[in-house]
């Protein structure tokens, strides 16, 4: 039935954000058509959260090692948030070329994949 899922990341620069994501991520992608690019992401899980008001939605990268992850991206120019432990795992951000943030963070759950 459900095949895959689709994130969309809005950015004001969105040509130099494909290319963070291509170059430095090095996430595989296709292009769409006319040079739209759609990236591959890694297994990806779904969790549900109870609101006190409309739903929302959020996405986040997982990785084994925050510090080995930051450490080798770092190396690439990648700038990070500050690290914060969660409940549910050690907690950064990436800091995108558009200006905006893409969450990552090692996972002290288990994992659905």
């Amino acid at each position: 039935m459900i095949t895959g899922a689709h994130a969309i990341v809005y950015s004001d620069k969105a040509d130099e954000t494909r290319r963070f994501l291509s170059d430095v991520l090095q996430l595989r992608s296709v292009d769409a058509g006319g040079g739209w690019l759609v990236f591959a992401l890694p297994p990806t899980e779904l969790a549900v959260h109870p609101s006190e008001g409309p739903g929302g939605h959020e996405l986040y990268l997982l990785c084994d090692d925050l510090d080995a992850t930051m450490a080798e991206l770092g190396e690439k120019g990648v700038e990070f948030g500050a690290v914060s432990q969660q409940r549910w795992g050690r907690l950064s951000s990436i800091k995108l070329p558009g200006g905006g943030d893409l969450a990552i963070y090692e996972p002290s759950h288990p994992t659905a994949f």
